[in-house]
């Protein structure tokens, strides 16, 4: 993963109501959820949670996919695996008390 797409994701991650949103994507697994289950789980007005799940996309982190007249949200799990392994493994070197933690 380049260094930039890192940056993003984190900054991604970096705000309350996204970090919620991811969490509670991670839980629906393969299903996803609409945005308005999205914004109804984390306490989000539709057009906020609209503006929060764009940045997640646009982070990586998050796919959407229609399906009919609804967009579902997904977690990129590979994204989310290929952040964990970054910080894990370059960041902080494998450093065994990191690798013991994960």
């Amino acid at each position: 993963m380049i260094e930039a797409k890192i940056i993003a994701a984190l900054a991604a991650l970096a705000q309350e109501t996204r970090l919620r949103i991811l969490r509670f994507l991670v839980t629906k697994g393969e299903s996803g959820a609409s945005a308005g289950e999205i914004g109804e789980a984390v306490g989000a007005a539709a057009s906020r949670a609209s503006f929060h799940l764009a940045t997640l996309t646009e982070a990586g982190l998050i796919r959407s996919e229609r399906q009919s007249r609804s967009i579902i949200y997904r977690v990129n799990f590979e994204a989310m695996g290929a952040l964990t392994g970054y910080l894990v493994h370059e960041c902080c070197k494998d450093h065994e008390d990191v690798v013991k933690c994960c």
